[in-house]
C-alpha cells in the first residue's frame, strides 16, 4: 500500500512510497498536524543515489516493526536533500553541533515547532528502534527536558554564521596554502587520511595561487593529486567520469555513486591543469569526464540529471568490478589479458573478490597502449549488458549551472565546439523550464514539472555558469541574464548591512534558522561563488553597485574564513581575483575576432576581464556597461583596449601587439 509520497516527483521520495512507514513530504501542514496530535516529528533526509540511504530503507523503513513504532508515536517526514538543500542545511547543522560529524541518511527528531532535540545519521534497525522507544517515552514523561534540549540547540544554531567582518589579505590566502601543505599526502596526493574527497575547488585554488605567487609546491600538490585521482579507481576507466570519494588513501576503492556536481567541478579542475601545463593527459581526462556527463547524465528533454547510483541489484560496486574470466569472455583471451595487465585486474581482485580497473601500477599512465580505447568501448558495452545503474533523473538548476560552467570553459580551452553547444543548450533549457516569467528561478525539474523556489545556490551557480559561457562565446545575452540573477541575489538573499547571503529568499518559506553558510565543502558554498560573480560583474560592467556589494561580501567571507581559510578555498579564489593585479580588455569589432579565442586558449589569463563590443550587441552593452558607449567600432579589423592598474593604454589592432604591450607593463 502506498503512503503519502506516492504523488511526489522526487526519485528519492518515490523510493519510499511503498514503505509501511507513513511518510509525508515536508510542508507546514505536517507541523500543524504534529501540534494537533501532540506528536514529535521523525525527519529523514537523503538522496536517491545514496548507498547508506538504501541500506537504512531496506533494514528499517521496509520493516513492519519499525513502521509500527514510527507511526504510533511520530509523524514521519521524508526530504530529498537535493530538492530542499535549505531544509537539509538547517538540520545537518544540528547534527554537526550535536555529534561533530554528519552525513546521509540524516535522522532528526523534531518538536512540533521544528526544533531538533536529537540528530544522527545511519542507524541499524536495533539502534533505531531503541531511539524511537526512548524518545517516545521521554516525550510522554519528560516533555520539559526535551523542549529545553530543542530550545538550547535552536539558540545555538541561530547564532551560527554570525561572522564578524574580516580583512581580505594575501596573508589569509597564504595561510590557506600552508594549511593544505600541512595535511597533504606526499605519497598519494590529496589532503588528510581516508576517506578522501576530490574537492576540486581546492586544486583550482592551488593552481591559480601557484601561478600568481610563483609558489611551486602549491602547483605540485595540485598536480600530484589530480594525477593520482585519475590513476585510481575513483575514475571510471571504462566509462569515464569520477565517483564521489575514495574510501581508502590510495584513491583505489571509491564510494561508487557518480554525481553531476563532482564531475562538473573536476572537469573544471582538469581543464585548469591542462591550461597551466599544456600536458595532453589533462585534456584527455577532461574530455572523458565531460563525455561521461553528456552520455550518461543528459536528460531526455534537456538539462543534466543528478547522478548515478552506487548499487546494482542491491550490491555496491557490482556494475564496476570485473574479473579476468569476464574480460576473457568479453574481449577474447589475448585482448582480455592485455586489458587486465594494463588496468590491474587480477584473479585475487582488489574489491570483494573482483577488481576495480585502475592505473596505480602504471608509471606511464599518461599514454594508452595501442587499441586500448577500442577495448574500453567493448568492456563498456559488456558492462551495460551485464547489469544496470539507477539514475536520478531530476534536473537541478544549481548543479546544471556548474555543468554549464565546465562545458563552456572546456569548450574554449580545448577548442571543442560541441561542449560549447551543450553549454548553450543547458542555458536555454534552464531559461525555458526553470525560470518564471518574472525572472525568478525554480530549483528542480522532472517529468515536465518544475518546483521549489530557487535558493542561493541556484542563483549563484547559474550566474557563474552564464558568466563562464559569456567568457567563452562573448554572447551578451548571457551577460544580461547573469546580471538579472545577480539583481535577484542582492534583492532576495543579501545582508546589505553585514554581508553574506542567506540560503533562501526573504519572501520564501521561513525555516527554523536562516543561517549564512560560508564553508566550501564537496561543492563551493553559494556565498563563495556569489562573491566571484559580483567581482566579475563589477569589472565587466564598471558599475559601482556590484563593486560595493563584492567588497562587503568578501569582507564577510574573510571574517568567516579566519579560523580555517583552507576550508574556504573558493572564497580564497575570489580573494585571488581581488588581491592580485587585474586587467580589463575591451575589444571592438564587427564580430568577436577568432584570434582572441586563441589568445585566451593558449595560457591562463588570470585576472583578465574581457568584454567584446560589436554592432550587434552595442545597445545591450551600453545598458549593462555604460562606459562602453565611448568605444568606437572599426569598420574592419579589431581594436584592443587594455587597462591595467587603473590606467588605460592607447588601443592596438592585433593580438601580437597586445601581447607585447601587456608583457612590457606586467
Amino acid at each position: 500500500m502506498s503512503n503519502r509520497l506516492s504523488t511526489e516527483r522526487s526519485p528519492y521520495l518515490l523510493q519510499h512510497a511503498e514503505n509501511p512507514v507513513d511518510w509525508r513530504p515536508w510542508g507546514p501542514e505536517v507541523f500543524e498536524e504534529a501540534k494537533r496530535t501532540d506528536k514529535p516529528v521523525l525527519l529523514s533526509i537523503g538522496y536517491s543515489t545514496c548507498h547508506w540511504c538504501h541500506v537504512m530503507a531496506h533494514e528499517s523503513f521496509e520493516d513492519e516493526t519499525v513502521a509500527q513504532a514510527v507511526n504510533a508515536a511520530f509523524l514521519p517526514v521524508k526530504v530529498d536533500r537535493e530538492e530542499r538543500p535549505d531544509v537539509d542545511a538547517v538540520y545537518m547543522a544540528a547534527c554537526l553541533a550535536m555529534n561533530g560529524s554528519g552525513g546521509w541518511p540524516l535522522t532528526v527528531l523534531l518538536t512540533p515547532d521544528q526544533k531538533p532535540f536529537w540528530a544522527g545519521t545511519y542507524l541499524p534497525k536495533d539502534q533505531l528502534l531503541h531511539l524511537l522507544r526512548k524518545a517516545a517515552r521521554l516525550w510522554r514523561e519528560d516533555r520539559a527536558g526535551v523542549l529545553v534540549t530543542g530550545d538550547t540547540l535552536t539558540a545555538h544554531l541561530q547564532q551560527e554564521g554570525q561572522a564578524r567582518p574580516g580583512t581580505p589579505s594575501r596573508e589569509l590566502v597564504r595561510q590557506a596554502v600552508s594549511q593544505f601543505a600541512q595535511s597533504y599526502d606526499e605519497r598519494w596526493g590529496g589532503f588528510g587520511a581516508a576517506p578522501k574527497f576530490p574537492t576540486p575547488h581546492n586544486l583550482i585554488f592551488l593552481l591559480r595561487y601557484a601561478q600568481l605567487a610563483k609558489e611551486e609546491h602549491a602547483r605540485e600538490m595540485a598536480l600530484h593529486t589530480l594525477n593520482n585521482m585519475y590513476r585510481g579507481g575513483l575514475f571510471d576507466h571504462v566509462g569515464g567520469g569520477f565517483s564521489r570519494y575514495s574510501t581508502d588513501q590510495h584513491w583505489l576503492v571509491p564510494h561508487f555513486e557518480k554525481m553531476l556536481y563532482d564531475n562538473a567541478l573536476l572537469a573544471l579542475a582538469y581543464t585548469e591543469a591542462f591550461q597551466h601545463t599544456r600536458c595532453p593527459i589533462y585534456g584527455k581526462i577532461t574530455r572523458r569526464t565531460l563525455d561521461y556527463v553528456l552520455r550518461e547524465l543528459s536528460g531526455p528533454q534537456g538539462g543534466f540529471c543528478c547522478g548515478q547510483d552506487a548499487d546494482s541489484d542491491g550490491v555496491e560496486g557490482k556494475y564496476y568490478a570485473l574479473t579476468p574470466d569476464e574480460l576473457a569472455q568479453a574481449l577474447g583471451g589475448v585482448d582480455g589479458l592485455r586489458f587486465c595487465q594494463w588496468y590491474g585486474i587480477t584473479p585475487e581482485g582488489n574489491f570483494e573478490g573482483k577488481s576495480i580497473p585502475n592505473l596505480l601500477g602504471q608509471s606511464q599512465f599518461n599514454q594508452d597502449p595501442e587499441d586500448m580505447a577500442a577495448l574500453r568501448e567493448q568492456v563498456y558495452a559488456y558492462r551495460l549488458s551485464r547489469t544496470a545503474l539507477h539514475r536520478d533523473d531530476k534536473v537541478l538548476t544549481a548543479w546544471n549551472g556548474l555543468a554549464m560552467a565546465a562545458l563552456a570553459r572546456a569548450g574554449l580551452v580545448l577548442d571543442e565546439p560541441w561542449y560549447l553547444d551543450a553549454a548553450r543548450q543547458t542555458a536555454e533549457f534552464l531559461a525555458e523550464k526553470l525560470t518564471t516569467s518574472d525572472g525568478r528561478l525554480l530549483a528542480r525539474w522532472r517529468d515536465g514539472d518544475a518546483a521549489h523556489p530557487g535558493k542561493l545556490d541556484d542563483y549563484a551557480f547559474l550566474a557563474y555558469g552564464l558568466l563562464e559561457l559569456y567568457s567563452a562565446t562573448f554572447d551578451a545575452s548571457y551577460l544580461t541574464r547573469a546580471v538579472g540573477l545577480a539583481d535577484c541575489l542582492l534583492k532576495l538573499f543579501f545582508d546589505g548591512e553585514r554581508g553574506g547571503f542567506y540560503p533562501y529568499a526573504s519572501d520564501g518559506e521561513q525555516l527554523l534558522t536562516r543561517t549564512k553558510e560560508a564553508y566550501d565543502g564537496a561543492m563551493p558554498s553559494g556565498n563563495s561563488i556569489a562573491a566571484l560573480v559580483l567581482f566579475r560583474l563589477s569589472r565587466l560592467t564598471g558599475e559601482m553597485r556590484w563593486r560595493e556589494a563584492a567588497d562587503l561580501q568578501l569582507s564577510w567571507l574573510a571574517g568567516a574564513a579566519e579560523g580555517y581559510p583552507a576550508g574556504h578555498s573558493f572564497a580564497m579564489l575570489a580573494c585571488l581575483e581581488e588581491l592580485w593585479p587585474t586587467a580589463e580588455l575591451v575589444i571592438t569589432a564587427q564580430k568577436p575576432p577568432e584570434e582572441l579565442r586563441g589568445f585566451l586558449r593558449e595560457a591562463p589569463r588570470l585576472g583578465l576581464t574581457v568584454l567584446v563590443k560589436t554592432q550587434e550587441n552595442a545597445g545591450t552593452l551600453a545598458a549593462l556597461a555604460p562606459f562602453t558607449k565611448d568605444y568606437p567600432i572599426p569598420a574592419q579589423g579589431a581594436q584592443y583596449y587594455l587597462c591595467q592598474g587603473g590606467a588605460c593604454a592607447q588601443p592596438v589592432d592585433s593580438i601580437p601587439e597586445l601581447k607585447i604591450f601587456s608583457e612590457q607593463n606586467r
